[in-house]
């Protein structure tokens, strides 16, 4: 048995092992183990693990304890890695009880002996008793081990919500005789919020699952995942201090309401924006973390392809007309147009916006939050816009047919327009626009260029691999032939600490784009249905979603089968 385990160092080069070269297995138990020793100062002496701290002037000596005790735990838990992998099949299922026992006691009888022989060495040089020294040792090690879980705590949840006015949660509720049940509800909140910060999650879904129990999910580069599941009671005064920090009634829980929180971790800042709803076992919670990246990207890392590029800035480098984003909520089209709006922030020109919510706060831009009840709304603050003398406006939202008149009328007076519309294609913007009651000549005549999006996640870098055997099923949907995949290899990622274990790190946009041609512009003015304006499109050289998302595969981007759910999930046409 022991020459299978070629992994154990002689006692001459013991020393010099790195730890590459341990399997996996071995080292996170080897890991735990001293992790744990580190609380006990008599093993933590002999064992320091922690840190792989051996000197090699301690084992030059004939006889070192270190040495001892590290061979010893050394061969212990290579024993308990070989039961597992190897040893196991060799063993006959009589034997394998009494091997199992061996193997897993013989370890820790060690570290016990050392301790009680550590006790008794130093009752014996003292005046305590070999018990009261123990008890000592085993006090020791508690606070230890209590010092690094609130250590680890703290890091996690060092953070403080906030409302739209800076109190805090004590602010708002004030003293109250219930404090300590409060902490502890506050600090799991903050643990929640500051995991899903930590995670890069965009939502927080908090959902009840029966009249007992609630889930949290974290929606992560689009894809949700459950996190955890808590009692209804604990999970509502959860619920409870979100809303009371987002400015909303406790009391009310049938009636939907909405608010905003904000979290300050150190020197970051992170916005919230709420929604609540009262449905069959209780009250769910979403929770829609904005984007404090939103405006910090530029239009070459976003992922257009050159001959995209240069159509969008070609676009946004006339002086009027209207560019209009499109896609589900979640695609990223803010972001896209923050983007935009960066290339163009310059002295020269005047940028105004209306948003809903404003989720990054740009220099040299006027920004305006739309407050429906005040009346403070998108074609309100259009309207004001256009008396401010602006060059470009960016209208978050085009929502209704009075907001795209207004909008259309500033694209048309010399003004360059930007905003968004929930269509799944860029054609379908215009058969959209037209259906919202706005005439087919303005869409025709103040329309440059429409460009629809979703977002693919994107290889973890940290475990990408070759993909020897791609899933024929979504080759076939994709249309990839067997040539096409020779001539590009397609790449998955394995899952690692990094990616948590999905093999995705991050997403990238995938673009379809229309430049407005005048073929197009006539088929819109004829009010064309939306097939025939994709044909066209198609004719001017438009790519759709499908096609730009096959480019990201060939590039070892993404793969076959994220770009297969967006299209099954997001209701991308498949040419």
């Amino acid at each position: 048995m022991l020459t299978r385990m070629h992994q154990i160092p002689s006692s001459r080069n013991w020393t010099t092992f790195e730890p590459a070269a341990i399997p996996t297995v071995f080292w996170r138990n080897l890991m735990q183990a001293a992790e744990l020793t580190q609380g006990f100062p008599a093993i933590a002496h002999w064992f320091p693990l922690g840190g792989l701290t051996v000197s090699s002037a301690e084992l030059s000596l004939p006889f070192s304890p270190v040495k001892l005790i590290c061979l010893v735990a050394w061969v212990y838990l290579c024993l308990y890695f070989v039961q597992i992998i190897q040893f196991s099949p060799l063993v006959s299922k009589k034997f394998k009880p009494i091997a199992n026992i061996i193997t897993l006691f013989v370890g820790p009888l060690l570290l016990l002996a050392l301790l009680i022989f550590d006790a008794a060495k130093k009752s014996s040089q003292g005046d305590l008793s070999l018990l009261e020294v123990l008890k000592e040792q085993i006090r020791t090690a508690l606070a230890n081990l209590r010092s690094q879980k609130t250590a680890r705590q703290q890091e996690v949840s060092a953070i403080r919500l906030l409302d739209s006015s800076g109190r805090t949660i004590d602010e708002i509720y004030g003293h109250s005789s219930k404090k300590a049940q409060r902490s502890r509800i506050l600090e799991l909140t903050e643990q929640i919020i500051g995991d899903a910060l930590q995670q890069r999650a965009s939502d927080i879904l908090i959902d009840p699952k029966d009249e007992a129990t609630y889930t949290i999910r974290f929606r992560i580069d689009g894809v949700l995942r459950i996190v955890r599941n808590l009692k209804s009671d604990t999970c509502q005064a959860v619920v409870n201090s979100i809303k009371a920090v987002s400015g909303m009634d406790i009391a009310e829980k049938r009636r939907p309401q909405d608010g905003a929180f904000i979290v300050k971790k150190g020197q970051a800042t992170s916005s919230f924006r709420v929604a609540s709803a009262g449905v069959l076992n209780g009250e769910k919670l979403s929770i829609r973390v904005l984007n404090q990246n939103a405006g910090t990207f530029t239009l070459a890392e976003i992922g257009f392809t050159d001959k995209q590029l240069s159509v969008i800035k070609s676009a946004i480098g006339k002086p009027s007309g209207m560019m209009l984003m499109c896609g589900p909520t979640g695609s990223g089209k803010t972001t896209t147009l923050y983007a935009a709006l960066q290339e163009l922030n310059k002295p020269d020109k005047k940028i105004v916006t209306a948003e809903d919510p404003v989720e990054y706060n740009f220099t040299g831009m006027n920004q305006c939050q739309v407050k429906d009840e005040i009346g403070l709304t998108f074609d309100s603050i259009l309207r004001a816009m256009l008396r401010q003398a602006p060059n470009i406006i960016l209208v978050g939202e085009i929502r209704d047919g009075v907001v795209a008149d207004v909008a259309i009328q500033a694209a048309l007076t010399g003004h360059l327009v930007f905003s968004t519309l929930h269509t799944n294609d860029a054609p379908s913007a215009i058969t959209r626009l037209i259906d919202m009651g706005v005439k087919p000549f303005l869409v025709a005549s103040s329309i440059q260029a429409i460009m629809a999006q979703r977002l693919l996640r994107v290889i973890c870098k940290n475990c990408k691999v070759v993909d020897e055997n791609p899933d024929p099923h979504y080759l076939r949907m994709l249309n990839i032939t067997p040539d096409d995949t020779k001539k590009h290899p397609m790449y998955k990622g394995e899952g690692c600490s990094q990616c948590q274990g999905t093999g995705f790190k991050g997403r990238i946009g995938t673009f379809e784009m229309v430049e407005l041609n005048n073929e197009i512009r006539e088929l819109a003015f004829a009010k064309a249905p939306t097939a025939e304006l994709r044909k066209a499109a198609r004719a001017s050289g438009m790519r759709t979603l499908m096609e730009d998302g096959k480019i990201k595969i060939f590039k070892g981007i993404t793969t076959p089968a994220e770009v297969t759910r967006i299209a099954q999930t997001e209701g991308v046409l498949v040419d």
